[in-house]
C-alpha cells in the first residue's frame, strides 16, 4: 500500500472499511484494494482503526476477524497466549461473571499497553524485583474495585502502598475466597 491516501492510513479520525466477499478476499474500500488478514494485523499494529463487514448482508463480523488473526498467529508459532489462560478463558463462557470479563480485560491490555515502556526499561536495566509487580497491583486494584461493585466492602485497602511477597500472598488468597464468595452469590441470584 505504498501512497496510501489519508483515508486508506486512517490519519483523518475515520474508520476504514474493509468488505469481506463471500469468496473470503478482504477488501480495503479506502485504498480500493484487496488486502489480506495479515495486512490488517499491520493495521491494528500501525493503530489504524477499521471495521470489517460482510459485503452480502453488510453485518459487522470485525470481531471474528480479529479472532481469526489471533488465531493464525497463534498457529503460527507465535503463541502468547498461555493454555492455561485459554482454558480460564473458555471456562467463563456461561459464567455469571462473564459480563465483567470484556471490561476488565481490555483495562488490563490498556495498563499493560500504557506501561510497555516502564517494563521494557526494567528489563534493559536488569531489575532484580519483578517488573510485573506494579502491573499486578493495578490489576488487583481493579479487581477489588470490581468485586466492591458487587459487594460493597470488599474493596477495602485498595490505596494501601504495593505489600511486600508475602503480604501480597495473603492478599491474593484473600481475594480468591472473595471471588469465590461474589461467584456463588452471583450463581444464587441467577436461579
Amino acid at each position: 500500500m505504498v501512497g496510501r491516501s489519508k483515508a486508506a492510513s486512517g490519519e483523518n479520525g475515520g474508520v476504514v472499511i474493509i468488505k469481506k466477499y463471500a469468496n473470503r478476499r478482504l477488501y480495503n474500500t479506502a485504498s480500493s484494494s484487496y488486502i489480506t488478514l495479515e495486512d490488517l494485523a499491520r493495521m491494528v499494529r500501525e493503530n489504524i482503526d477499521f471495521q470489517v463487514l460482510d459485503a452480502k448482508s453488510g453485518d459487522d463480523i470485525t470481531h471474528s476477524i480479529l479472532t481469526q488473526i489471533i488465531m493464525d498467529e497463534e498457529a503460527n508459532g507465535e503463541q502468547m497466549l498461555p493454555v492455561s489462560f485459554l482454558r480460564q478463558l473458555i471456562g467463563m463462557y456461561g459464567n455469571s461473571m462473564q459480563a465483567l470479563m470484556p471490561s476488565y480485560l481490555e483495562a488490563s491490555m490498556t495498563n499493560f499497553r500504557d506501561n510497555q515502556s516502564k517494563i521494557r526499561e526494567a528489563f534493559e536495566k536488569g531489575m532484580t524485583g519483578n517488573p510485573f509487580a506494579a502491573i499486578h497491583e493495578t490489576n488487583m486494584a481493579m479487581m477489588r474495585a470490581a468485586a466492591g461493585a458487587f459487594m460493597p466492602g470488599i474493596a477495602k485497602g485498595k490505596d494501601k502502598p504495593a505489600a511486600p511477597a508475602a503480604e501480597a500472598k495473603d492478599e491474593i488468597a484473600q481475594l480468591r475466597e472473595q471471588m469465590a464468595a461474589m461467584q456463588k452469590k452471583l450463581d444464587e441470584l441467577g436461579k
